[in-house]
């Protein structure tokens, strides 16, 4: 059903409404269609998975091997190799939402979704590009826009007076615009680790600023990936006594990462993640880069100055550009008006996981568990499988109450 007038529509949607085409939006949207459930799709880019075309570096690969990272109902391709290249996550993102006729809505931004209690329905408002507005009346709301919908820029003093380049990563596409420059990475992740190696690649001059403990274990251990294996032993042993063998190994094949400034947590690297969702490094080559010299460990930023940097330690280097590896966030209470569900601190469920799928009313998160594509596809199964229920219980109730003698033409 439609409404319109001429500066607005409304739109009555039978299924849900997805917000988010990224693969938490189309795994969804795949489990629901695969149980017979319509759902629309809305997206505020000109693309599916916008974070990996229109975001990322060229040499990002999946972190984890490609068994770990396929959406429900779909695998890699078998030629595919283990850790997949960008290009080929897109494309294999591309022929998933082919193969499910998945058609997002594009450049659609959700402005504001509130559940009206007195119709019992979401009402979610989006704005196209020449701020056309809609509205969509829906029974279920699925929140898929994800823990990296924003970027995260931290202030930093003198910012205004550096004079160099100074970008985020999403900003940042390959270290060949920096050849031959003194390039400051801030923040030791993953991401900020790979673009440090990218730049020596290019011939750059990176040095890497390490504000916190960080755990850097090798991507692969005793010819099976760090992740894998860590899985596996997970099955058999307790978290601890496992966080203690990749440990020992990770120190045998590294070495005491904490000599070259990178100090390692207390807890081990999967206790933290569980309890923080802090991810370990994987290395990929970059220690080998901070052990020779070529990759420089800095401490924490204290001010920015014209082309230099003052450190915590009262040091202070020239720099010619400054990429920040700080992350991103979540984006949902900017839109979102629903304070049950959601956080309005940091705008992750308040419950942990893997309880926090599932909010009041036809409420539904994906992609907020902090384990990556692996909680994505655990959560867009369960939700289909919520939703289906409904529908099917709903359709009943309709079938029941169209058959009702109340309801019957009277014999002539």
């Amino acid at each position: 059903m439609m409404n319109t007038t001429s500066s607005w529509r409304c739109i009555c949607v039978p299924g849900p409404v997805i917000v988010g085409a990224g693969p938490s939006g189309l795994a969804t949207a795949a489990c629901l269609k695969e149980r017979g459930v319509p759902s629309v799709v809305l997206e505020r880019s000109n693309c599916i998975a916008s974070l990996w075309q229109l975001k990322t570096y060229d040499r990002l690969r999946l972190h984890l091997p490609k068994q770990f990272c396929e959406l429900p109902l779909m695998g890699f391709p078998t030629d595919f190799p283990t850790y997949p290249t960008k290009q080929q996550f897109v494309d294999y993102l591309e022929e998933y939402a082919r193969k499910f006729d998945i058609e997002p809505r594009f450049n659609e931004t959700v402005s504001g979704a509130e559940y009206d209690t007195t119709l019992g329905f979401w009402r979610v408002k989006s704005v196209g590009i020449k701020g056309k507005g809609m509205e969509y009346v829906c029974r279920w709301l699925v929140v898929a826009t994800g823990e990296n919908a924003e970027a995260v820029v931290p202030e930093m003093e003198g910012k205004g007076e550096f004079g160099g380049d100074v970008r985020h990563t999403s900003l940042y596409k390959s270290g060949e615009e920096f050849r031959g420059k003194r390039v400051l990475v801030v923040g030791c992740g993953n991401s900020g680790m790979e673009v440090c190696l990218d730049l020596c690649n290019h011939n750059a001059r990176p040095s890497l600023v390490v504000r916190d403990t960080v755990h850097v274990l090798p991507r692969e251990m005793l010819g099976r990936s760090t992740f894998g294996l860590s899985m596996w032993l997970l099955k058999w042993l307790p978290i601890r006594f496992v966080d203690r063998l990749l440990l020992i190994i990770s120190w045998l094949m590294l070495g005491d990462t904490a000599r070259f400034g990178l100090e390692r947590p207390r807890l081990g690297p999967l206790e933290l993640k569980n309890l923080s969702g802090k991810t370990p490094v994987l290395d990929v080559g970059t220690l080998a880069n901070i052990k020779s010299g070529d990759i420089k460990v800095c401490p924490s930023i204290k001010r920015l100055k014209r082309f230099a940097v003052e450190f915590v330690d009262g040091k202070t280097e020239s720099f010619d550009a400054i990429i920040l590896a700080t992350g991103y966030k979540s984006n949902v209470p900017s839109w979102l008006k629903e304070r049950e569900m959601f956080s309005e601190k940091d705008g992750y469920p308040r419950r942990p996981f893997p309880n926090g799928w599932k909010g009041g009313n036809g409420l539904y998160a994906v992609g907020f568990t902090k384990r990556g594509l692996l909680g994505t596809s655990m959560d867009a199964k369960r939700i289909a499988e919520d939703i289906d229920r409904c529908w099917k219980h709903e359709a009943k109730h309709h079938l029941a109450f169209s058959r009702s003698p109340l309801l019957q033409q009277p014999s002539p």
